[in-house]
C-alpha cells in the first residue's frame, strides 16, 4: 500500500509531530508498505529517507514562531492526484482539511491525527475578558463535528485528547497512544560528570525540555525554580529547547540559576541529561500526550505535569506528580518527588514508559488504517489504561 502523511506546523529540527511521523514511516516501510511525507518548508524539495520521500512545499512562516504551514491545500492535491495513494494520514486540522473531501471523492481511506485539543486551544487563545461571551466551547464543537465528518477516521492519542469527539458523539473515533524510544531513552545513561556540569551533588537538577513558546508555558518552570530557591531548596534548572519565548524567559529567570542550552540536536546527548536529572518540569496546559515527558520516564526520571493537560492520565505514582499550574504547586511537585527513595522512583518511572512501546502506536495506527499489522498481536493492547471513552475499537472508521 501507497500511504501519504501530510502534515503542518512541523519544527525544523525536532517536535513531537515530526518523531511522531519518523517512527510511524518506519513501521509502516517495515510493514511492507510505501510512505511519501509531505511537509511544510522554506522552499520546494524532495529528498529520500530510510523510512518515507519527503516532498517538501514552500509554505509560509507563522507570525512569531518558526513553524511553517501550507496554506494552499489545492496544491497538496494536485501531488495526491499525481502519487495516487491507497491512503492518507493528515496530521492537521487546520488548512489541510480539504484532503479529507478529496479523499472521499477519490475513494481513497483517510485519516485525520488530532494532536491538539481545540476548545483548550481557543480559551488560551481568547482573552480572559471574553471567555464569557465568545462561544469558544460551541466554536470548537462545530469545527471537530465537520472534521470528523470529513475524514473515514479521527485519531486521538489519549482520552483528554479524544474527548471532544466523545463530547460530540463522533462514532468514527480511534484511540491510539504514543510511543517512546526505550534503547535510547534509558536509566543507565546516567551521567555523573554531566550532571555536575550543571549543578553540585547537593543541589536538585530539574530539567525542562520543548519549544519555548506561549503554550508550553516555560514561565511555570522558571517559578518553580524561584520559589524552589525561597523555600531554601538547592536548586538548579536547565532548559533544552528555543523558540519565540527565549528571550521573555531570560529575562524572567535573571538573578536565578537558570541554564538555557538551546536546541538540543543530539538525541543522545539529550537522553543523558533526561537520564541524570532528578525531576522533569512539563507545565504546558494543553499537551495531548507529551512525548518529552515519557522520554524523560523511560530514562528512569519522574515528571512533574500540568493537571488539566493529557499527561495527568499518563504518570502513575512514583513515575511523576501531578500539579496545578502556578510555579509554587510544582514547586510543592518537585520536593514530594526527590523526597522518595532514588532507585525505588527511578525504576517506576522506567516502568511506567515501558508500557509505550513505539510498536505498539504503529499497529494501532495500522489498524485504524485498515491494515494488519507485523506484530499479529492485539494493537490497542499495550496496557488497559491505553483505553479511555473514546476508544471506539472495532468501529473506528466509516469506509472500508
Amino acid at each position: 500500500m501507497k500511504i501519504v502523511q501530510a502534515a503542518n506546523f512541523v519544527a525544523p529540527r525536532s517536535g513531537g509531530i515530526r518523531t511522531t511521523m519518523r517512527h510511524l514511516a518506519a513501521g509502516y516501510t517495515a510493514a511492507g508498505h510505501e510512505v511519501i511525507q509531505v511537509l511544510p518548508g522554506e522552499c520546494d524539495s524532495v529528498r529520500y529517507t530510510p523510512e518515507a520521500r519527503v516532498v517538501t512545499m514552500r509554505a509560509p512562516l507563522v507570525p512569531g514562531t518558526d513553524y511553517r504551514v501550507l496554506t494552499d491545500p489545492w496544491r497538496v492535491i494536485r501531488h495526491l492526484d499525481a502519487a495516487a495513494p491507497d491512503r492518507i494520514e493528515v496530521h492537521d486540522r487546520a488548512s489541510l482539511r480539504p484532503l479529507g473531501r478529496w479523499a472521499s471523492r477519490a475513494g481513497v481511506r483517510s485519516l485525520v491525527v488530532s494532536h491538539e485539543r481545540l476548545d483548550r486551544l481557543l480559551n488560551l487563545w481568547t482573552p480572559r475578558s471574553l471567555r464569557g461571551v465568545l462561544p469558544v466551547r460551541s466554536a470548537a464543537d462545530r469545527s471537530n463535528a465537520a472534521l470528523a465528518r470529513t475524514f473515514d477516521t479521527v485519531v486521538a492519542t489519549t482520552a483528554w485528547a479524544g474527548s471532544e469527539f466523545v463530547r460530540i458523539g463522533a462514532t468514527n473515533l480511534c484511540q491510539v497512544p504514543l510511543g517512546v524510544d526505550l534503547e535510547r531513552f534509558r536509566p543507565d545513561r546516567y551521567d555523573s560528570a554531566l550532571r555536575r556540569a550543571f549543578a553540585r551533588d547537593s543541589e536538585v537538577l530539574l530539567v525542562n525540555v520543548g519549544r519555548l513558546s506561549p503554550e508550553k508555558r516555560g514561565d511555570t518552570a522558571v517559578d518553580a525554580l524561584a520559589e524552589l530557591v525561597r523555600r531554601g531548596v538547592p536548586s538548579r534548572l536547565v532548559i533544552a529547547g528555543d523558540g519565540p519565548s527565549r528571550g521573555r524567559l531570560t529575562r524572567r529567570a535573571s538573578g536565578l540559576p537558570v541554564i538555557f542550552l538551546g536546541y538540543v540536536a543530539d538525541r543522545d546527548r539529550l537522553a543523558t541529561l533526561l537520564a541524570s536529572a532528578d525531576a522533569i518540569l512539563a507545565p504546558g496546559p494543553v499537551e495531548t500526550f507529551g512525548l518529552a515527558a515519557l522520554e524523560a520516564m523511560a530514562s528512569g526520571t519522574p515528571v512533574v505535569v500540568h493537571h488539566s493537560s493529557a499527561l495527568a492520565e499518563l504518570v502513575t505514582p512514583g513515575s511523576g506528580i501531578v500539579a496545578a499550574g502556578s510555579g509554587w504547586t510544582f514547586a510543592d511537585g518537585v520536593e514530594e518527588l526527590v523526597a522518595l527513595d532514588g532507585p525505588t522512583r527511578r525504576r517506576v518511572a522506567r516502568a511506567r514508559a515501558e508500557r509505550f512501546p513505539w510498536s505498539v502506536t504503529i499497529d494501532g495506527f495500522l489498524a485504524a488504517h485498515g491494515l494488519s499489522s507485523m506484530s499479529g498481536h492485539d494493537a490497542f493492547g499495550g496496557a488497559d489504561d491505553h483505553r479511555g471513552a473514546g476508544d471506539h475499537r472495532g468501529g473506528a472508521t466509516r469506509a472500508a
